[in-house]
C-alpha cells in the first residue's frame, strides 16, 4: 500500500491531538494463529481445560498479539506517513483479553522532534488499548518516525540581462 493524500505528515500533527480507532474483535483463530507463528503455546492461551484452573477461567489472548492488533488499529487512526517504529518507551499489560472481546486503540501525540534535516520527525505517542467495556487492557508510549512535508526547493537565480557580470582579469 502506498501513501495516499489522506496520510498525514509529521507537520500535520500537533501535541495533544488524539484519535480513536474503530473496533476489532479478537477471535480464537487470532489466538491460534499467533501461537503458531510465534511458537508461544503456553497453555494459558491454547488449552481450555488448563485455563479453567487459572484466575481467568478461560484462555486469554497473548499480550503481544493484542499489542500487534492494536498496532494495526493505530495504523488507521490516524493514517500517517510512517517510516519506522523506533522504540517502545514502556508498555503495560493491564487486563486480559479473551476471544470475543472487541478492542480499540486511542493514540495521542505527546512529543514531536524534527530529525533528518527536516525530512522526517520522531513522534512520541501515548497509546491505550481498551475493550468493549471501555477498560484499558494495555497502554504505554511508542516512538514512530514520520515523514515530513518536502522542504521547498531553493529558488534558482534567473538570468537577468540587466545585470553586469564582472570577471577578474
Amino acid at each position: 500500500m502506498a501513501f495516499s493524500a489522506a496520510h498525514l505528515f509529521f507537520d500535520d500533527l500537533d501535541v495533544n491531538q488524539e484519535w480513536v480507532s474503530g473496533g476489532r474483535t479478537v477471535t480464537e483463530a487470532d489466538i491460534v494463529h499467533f501461537a503458531g507463528f510465534s511458537g508461544d503455546f503456553n497453555p494459558i492461551h491454547v488449552d481450555a481445560e488448563f485455563a479453567k484452573t487459572t484466575p481467568f477461567r478461560k484462555p486469554i489472548a497473548h499480550g503481544f498479539a493484542v499489542f500487534s492488533i492494536g498496532s494495526g488499529l493505530g495504523v488507521m487512526a490516524p493514517q500517517l506517513r510512517t517510516i519506522a517504529m523506533l522504540r517502545v518507551r514502556y508498555w503495560n499489560f493491564i487486563l486480559p483479553v479473551f476471544a470475543g472481546d472487541t478492542i480499540k486503540m486511542t493514540s495521542r501525540v505527546i512529543e514531536k522532534t524534527l530529525r533528518g534535516r527536516g525530512k522526517r520527525g520522531e513522534v512520541v505517542w501515548q497509546r491505550s488499548i481498551s475493550n468493549q467495556d471501555g477498560k484499558v487492557v494495555q497502554e504505554g508510549e511508542i516512538v514512530l518516525l514520520i515523514e515530513a512535508r518536502p522542504l521547498p526547493r531553493p529558488a534558482t537565480v534567473a538570468a537577468n540581462s540587466d545585470c553586469e557580470v564582472q570577471t577578474a582579469e
